[in-house]
């Protein structure tokens, strides 16, 4: 998709050797979004459907979870690897990666097609090998879809390794933010209309969707291969030419992967996510705790997808002005509200109606500040790790992803059966408990959840702090031990200075959080006197006013400490603190000040269950959350202490400290 223009007045974008125009970039968006929804949908037919008939054999949950989890992750850990640093190193007249995914095409296909029919070839193995009529047809169908499975993701791995490398090497790092939220949409797009159309037949039409789907990727995904092309890669460094033995060249791929501590750092973070999502597994078993039903729960899962794909359009483009790494590790800061303010339902019992709407709520109020971490996922490694060795450090970090989504695995079941224990052993007596059953012990996932984001919050920190000694916005190259100066030269990419009166506005809204909290908390005492409530009159004006005073005071002093280290960087003055960003502030501003309609609906359920005790931890869990807030903006000004120093400027590569 090399383009050439005689107009030297219309904009071009570069990556590499290929240089685009705007309509040379849009069809090359166009070409590589098309082969992610074949890719995509490829990918979510198997695991989707294969659980299904693998149940219905009578597998064991132990083997099922070997099928569909162990082995994947350990070719992940294994395979993986060894292709990501050969295609880095693949110099043919197609690219680095296409040769790679096009080799792989056939047996991927075939693979696929023989999943379909495998009933038809179990019973056709056991006509045409004699020792395996001993065995039961369920047992010869199980080993043999386990085959299959191994087969798919052997050659799936080839794929999974150099697809999403393909599209560094192709789309301007000044575009990857739009690039990456765009391929989300497309995703979440995928998703939602497999399980909306296609799920449903699952088990009755299943060898129809195999054979579609493989070859939907056949065409779409070859037609992708054929219409993108791969500019032309620097020749290799001597130390990637070099032949050596296998145990060297394992000891160099660490050395080089894991000895910077900054990426180190980065594959920690990754680590720890794999932790927190393994939690998320568990997420029906909690939504039906709390009395939803599974039309209820995929009524919200659906909007909930629906909401992610419209954020995700908007919050994408921030990623590119605003530095994917700064988007992300502000997210990961302030998300850890989220799971922590979540300690409430252990004591609270809703209708699932009732509770159906106000989970929403929340979750419906995450869903910018979700979509924008997540829009940085791929950006991040694009813009942060060394694109000579860019599958190598992709593959180091997935060694790490899926060696802690294996111990996850095994742990988190183990957590929650724990709990389940010693509620059991100890909280037996109590009615919440006791209305919750079996499944109260799932009301704990937020301790498994916010243990990991909260690790995740030290981490992200620390990585943060390395990338601004690293040079930041303005001067930040990949550490590149294996160069004579250290670092790997790449294009860097202009963002956002920091605009003070944009930061005074969401200093405002946080304001309204802060403040508007203690004056509800006040006003709250005239719907409890006329609903006669007096137990939540004494526990508002003891506990719930007192601390709402103190949060208010903290919050006070810690924006003064902002707004006078903004009027410092005003007169060109070093900020004693820090400054924080404008633009994130701005987004938890928002959601926050938005948050108190959700707890005045808490409070107005509480009212009409005459539950004094209801509203009196709805309030509690508000002002944690709002202490949290504090903490949150407290660690990242002390994060950007030392380089937040001007405000204002055009970009921030202007910006840049010297």
């Amino acid at each position: 998709m090399e383009s050439t223009t005689n107009r030297p007045e219309e904009t071009l974008f570069r990556c590499g050797t290929l240089t685009y125009t705007r309509t040379a970039l849009t069809m090359l968006f166009v070409w590589l979004l098309w082969g992610d929804f074949c890719f995509t949908l490829m990918e979510t037919v198997v695991p989707s459907i294969v659980p299904l008939h693998l149940k219905n054999l009578q597998c064991p949950n132990w083997l099922m979870g070997m099928i569909l989890s162990t082995i994947p992750n350990l070719m992940g850990m294994t395979i993986s690897p060894y292709i990501s640093v050969k295609s880095d190193r693949c110099r043919s007249r197609w690219g680095r990666r296409i040769p790679f995914i096009v080799a792989s095409m056939p047996f991927l296909c075939a693979s696929l097609v023989l999943i379909g029919f495998h009933n038809e070839i179990a019973l056709w193995l056991r006509r045409v090998v004699p020792v395996l009529a001993d065995f039961s047809p369920a047992a010869v169908t199980i080993g043999l879809l386990a085959v299959l499975m191994v087969l798919f993701q052997f050659f799936n791995q080839f794929v999974n390794s150099t697809f999403n490398y393909l599209f560094n090497d192709v789309v301007p790092q000044s575009h990857l933010g739009r690039f990456a939220g765009a391929f989300r949409i497309v995703g979440t797009g995928v998703s939602a209309l497999y399980n909306f159309f296609l799920f449903q037949f699952a088990e009755s039409h299943s060898r129809e969707i195999f054979v579609g789907s493989a070859i939907l990727y056949a065409a779409g995904f070859g037609l992708m291969c054929l219409m993108v092309k791969e500019g032309k890669y620097p020749p290799l460094e001597p130390e990637q030419e070099q032949k050596s033995s296998r145990w060297d060249a394992l000891r160099q791929f660490f050395r080089e992967s894991f000895g910077e501590p900054f990426y180190q750092l980065l594959f920690i973070s990754s680590g720890i996510l794999a932790f927190a999502g393994v939690a998320w597994g568990f997420q029906v078993f909690f939504l039906l705790e709390m009395k939803m039903n599974l039309q209820e729960i995929g009524i919200y899962n659906g909007i909930l997808m629906l909401a992610g794909m419209i954020a995700t359009f908007f919050a994408a483009v921030f990623v590119d002005r605003w530095h994917p790494l700064r988007a992300y590790t502000y997210g990961i800061i302030f998300n850890i509200t989220g799971p922590l303010m979540n300690w409430v339902w252990l004591f609270i019992d809703l209708p699932g109606r009732t509770f159906f709407f106000l989970s929403l709520g929340a979750q419906l109020l995450y869903s910018f500040m979700n979509a924008l971490s997540a829009a940085c996922a791929m950006p991040i490694t694009m813009r942060l790790f060394p694109h000579s060795r860019y599958g190598q450090f992709c593959s180091a970090r997935g060694i790490v992803y899926s060696i802690c989504t294996i111990l996850a695995g095994f742990m988190v079941g183990g957590f929650y059966d724990l709990v389940k224990y010693f509620c059991e052993l100890h909280l037996s007596n109590y009615p919440i408990v006791t209305a919750g059953g079996a499944g109260y012990c799932y009301r704990f996932y937020f301790v498994w959840s916010g243990g990991a984001t909260l690790l995740n919050f030290i981490v992200i920190t620390l990585a943060y702090r390395r990338w601004l000694k690293l040079g930041g916005d303005a001067k930040f190259h990949p550490p590149a031990p294996w160069t004579p100066e250290g670092i790997e030269h790449i294009p860097v990419v202009a963002t956002t200075g920091y605009n003070s009166r944009l930061l005074r506005i969401a200093l405002r809204f946080m304001d309204f959080v802060m403040y508007g909290s203690l004056a509800l908390a006040v006003v709250m005492l005239w719907p409890f006197q006329v609903h006669q409530m007096e137990s939540a009159i004494r526990l508002f004006l003891s506990l719930v006013i007192p601390l709402s005073i103190v949060v208010a005071v903290l919050w006070y002093l810690l924006s003064r400490r902002i707004r006078l280290d903004l009027a410092s960087a005003k007169r060109g003055e070093m900020p004693k603190y820090g400054i924080p960003h404008h633009g994130m502030m701005m987004v938890f501003g928002i959601k926050f000040a938005l948050t108190l309609g959700l707890v005045v609906a808490q409070f107005v359920v509480s009212i009409h269950m005459e539950s004094s005790l209801n509203v009196t931890l709805f309030a509690l869990a508000n002002i944690v959350t709002n202490l949290l807030l504090i903490l949150c903006t407290y660690v990242v000004i002390r994060m950007e202490q030392g380089y937040s120093v001007k405000v204002d400027e055009a970009s921030m590569i202007q910006a840049g400290v010297n």
